[in-house]
């Protein structure tokens, strides 16, 4: 079993923002699996599937982003999965709009959902796959991350999507992180 999580802050209000790309490629994840039952558990919003012939949870943290370790470490404790077993989705300030990036562990740079999820699953050498969204290019980053893309940002974002689904479901079936990092960096 695997699990997945996307990053991202829950109500309608923060629905297609920046800071919400984790949840996006969730959405976007879902679309591909089958046989998928939702459930909430842990503080978060979960559905269990089969993606690329693998047993998987999707999660969505129901704990705003700065709180994502609380949904994150009991899930996994739950489920009894390791790190390995773990795949975050997260938006990083420091790449280029939908631009998509795997690493295979590695701290926080500075992201503070990151931050928590390694406080509470105790390590940091879980894969992710970041998407970027840029620096705002005025006003605050705080500003900046809660709103949508729009114009060829929303294109780019969209494209992003499918390669982090690919990815997503790559990983699922069993492909390493050096794997995906060949193919999708």
């Amino acid at each position: 079993m695997k699990l997945i999580v996307g990053l991202g802050n829950p109500g309608s209000k923060y629905a297609r923002t920046k800071h919400n790309i984790g949840f996006m490629a969730a959405d976007r994840l879902l679309d591909e699996m089958s046989n998928t039952q939702q459930h909430q558990q842990f503080e978060a919003e979960t559905w269990s599937g089969l993606l690329n012939g693998e047993k998987v949870i999707v999660a969505k943290p129901l704990t705003y982003m700065n709180d994502s370790g609380r949904a994150v470490g009991p899930l996994l404790h739950y489920y009894k999965l390791t790190l390995d077993d773990l795949l975050v989705i997260q938006d990083d300030l420091d790449m280029p709009v939908g631009k998509v990036r795997i690493r295979t562990h590695g701290a926080s740079g500075g992201h503070n959902g990151i931050k928590s999820i390694i406080r509470a699953v105790g390590g940091d050498a879980f894969p992710r796959i970041k998407v970027g969204i840029d620096h705002p290019p005025v006003g605050t980053v705080v500003d900046w991350v809660l709103t949508p893309f729009v114009g060829d940002n929303a294109v780019a974002v969209a494209a992003a999507l499918d390669d982090v689904a690919k990815a997503a479901t790559d990983w699922a079936g069993g492909a390493s992180p050096a794997d995906l990092m060949n193919t999708y960096n």
